[in-house]
């Protein structure tokens, strides 16, 4: 398959889908995350039998939730791994990075092993502190380490940065935006700041109250 991608893929980069696994449910909105692993393979290249990753994640069971991650190699290779979801505290604790993340970097779109920036950040988190945010080189809101951030403005209305600012197409972002709860605008430090509320997520955790770090 022919990448439209517009840089090099390295032979060992991996595609990566997070999700949650439920007894008595199954995979939780598996079907939206093997869309858009296929849709990054189809950019960057990589070969994708969707068959074989519903037949491999069908194979899950257990009598507690489950944290899942299946990863796709450029050649077409799968693999799942699953651990013991332990539970989310009610809030998390959250600072502001003081790394900036660059708008023109392809790769902030795509879910994969190329995120040593995300990595390096939840490494070296500071005590107290759950989750650490990201900003842009233009000062507005991209994302977390591991969750898009939600921010609800001071009329009431939550907003979400655009894609475009530096963040990962969420598969929760994309059902909050969908059912309406949640509309895509830029959000400058100023807003972040100004916030009368914030909450980060993702489709394994669903929606956590932050408390921002103001200082």
């Amino acid at each position: 398959m022919e990448s439209a991608f517009c840089e090099i893929v390295p032979p060992d980069c991996r595609l990566i889908e997070t999700f949650r696994y439920t007894p008595g449910f199954g995979a939780v909105d598996l079907g939206l995350h093997l869309n858009r692993m296929c849709d990054s393979a189809r950019k960057l290249g990589f070969v994708f039998d969707r068959d074989l990753a519903e037949h491999i994640c069908d194979g899950l069971s257990g009598n507690k939730p489950l944290r899942c991650r299946l990863t796709l190699g450029i050649k077409g290779d799968l693999q799942l791994s699953h651990v013991p979801l332990d539970p989310t505290p009610a809030v998390w604790q959250v600072d502001i990075s003081d790394t900036r993340l660059n708008t023109g970097d392809a790769w902030l779109a795509h879910k994969t092993t190329q995120r040593d920036i995300y990595d390096t950040a939840r490494a070296n988190l500071p005590r107290g502190i759950d989750e650490v945010l990201f900003l842009n080189e233009r000062n507005e809101l991209c994302e977390g380490t591991i969750t898009n951030v939600f921010v609800e403005t001071q009329d009431g209305l939550w907003i979400t940065p655009p894609i475009s600012a530096g963040c990962l197409p969420g598969i929760l972002r994309q059902k909050l935006i969908k059912s309406g709860d949640v509309t895509v605008k830029t959000v400058t430090l100023g807003d972040l700041m100004a916030a009368r509320s914030v909450m980060v997520g993702n489709s394994l955790r669903g929606k956590i109250r932050a408390e921002l770090n103001r200082a």
